[in-house]
């Protein structure tokens, strides 16, 4: 399965409490901060929940 590199560009102050859990799901807990998942459907679906807050290399 392919990778996906997921980057935090938008702090997460001014989020709901949903939106912060899912960031600190995937792992990110800083602004800059990049982690890297499998792109399986469950992660892509999470990315999509907070993409205003991220960027996805594949």
């Amino acid at each position: 399965m392919a990778k996906i590199k997921i980057t935090q560009v938008k702090s997460k102050i001014g989020s709901n409490a949903r939106q912060k859990k899912t960031l600190e799901a995937l792992g990110l807990k800083k602004i800059n901060g990049t982690v890297e998942h499998e792109a399986t459907p469950q992660i892509k679906g999470m990315v999509a929940k907070v993409s205003h807050l991220v960027t996805v290399e594949e």
